[in-house]
């Protein structure tokens, strides 16, 4: 019955969409996309990640995720380690997986990021 994900949410405190854009617009290059008419007042900001979405939501009680997190695949692990540092986010190397190289990093509200480059 499952056939895929339409999108995952990270949550952020509010007042978050700038730094939002900030880094997953701006940084990451993930483009922004409207949030639909009845949700805005809710606040958070939305994007694109192929052919799911990211939608960082407010969360009033906001504590990050340190341990859930959502996965991304990259083309150049390398050339995103060099821009995550550049901008002043710390990076951690993981054992890699099957198939591949990985990386963890922290969102500017403390959230837990993979990113997996396939290898082979």
């Amino acid at each position: 019955m499952l056939v895929g994900l339409h999108h995952v949410l990270i949550a952020a405190p509010p007042g978050c969409e700038e730094e939002a854009r900030a880094f997953y617009g701006g940084l990451l290059g993930l483009p922004e996309i409207p949030k639909p008419a009845g949700l805005r007042e809710r606040g958070g900001v939305w994007f694109r990640c192929g052919g799911q979405e990211v939608h960082v939501g407010v969360e009033e009680d906001f504590r990050p995720a340190r341990k859930a997190h959502p996965a991304f695949l990259v083309t150049d692990l390398d050339r995103l380690r060099e821009l995550l540092i550049r901008s002043g986010v710390e990076v951690a190397e993981d054992v890699p997986l099957p198939g591949y190289r990985r990386l963890h990093a922290r969102d500017p509200f403390g959230n837990r990021l993979e990113f997996l480059q396939p290898v082979g």
